[in-house]
């Protein structure tokens, strides 16, 4: 599977205003085995972003994981824009630690593309996780997360 990292950058960020107001960087989008995909986001240092003891506040890394996991369907999933809609289902994020400085999302999906598709294609709104990681620059991971996603087939 090829991905085009810098297009899939480019209608994320096009597609979520929210995530350039954070100025969120994609850092990559690349295929992994199996068909599936990784994507890795960037939410730069910035006192517009801190919390009460410095670090990023809880709703930026919220949406640091989100859209780490929005490109991740974007780069899977693009193909079928013109008929489903993907929507995020529901999401569960477990704040670990302080994280001070830089922080980056590592998001993977969860299901095998090809399954999805399947069931998109039998007529079904299919749904599958997609896992982040959020951490600090030197790899300690401070939050972890889940976004379950659907495709939402056009009427």
């Amino acid at each position: 599977m090829f991905i085009d990292s810098r297009q899939v950058a480019a209608e994320v960020l096009r597609a979520v205003p929210f995530a350039r107001t954070l100025a969120l960087d994609i850092v990559e989008v690349a295929p992994e085995a199996e068909g599936g995909v990784r994507a890795v986001v960037r939410l730069p240092d910035s006192p517009a972003t801190h919390n009460h003891v410095g670090g990023p506040h809880a709703g930026a890394m919220f949406t640091l994981g989100e859209t780490a996991s929005g490109a991740v369907v974007m780069a899977a999933f693009g193909q079928v824009l013109d008929r489903a809609v993907p929507l995020a289902v529901r999401a569960d994020i477990a704040y670990r630690r302080v994280a001070m400085g830089e922080v980056r999302a590592t998001a993977r999906l969860g299901r095998p593309p090809a399954e999805v598709l399947a069931e998109l294609d039998a007529g079904q709104r299919p749904e599958f996780p997609v896992a982040v990681e959020i951490g600090t620059g030197d790899g300690t991971v401070t939050a972890t997360m889940t976004v379950l996603w659907t495709l939402r087939p056009d009427r």
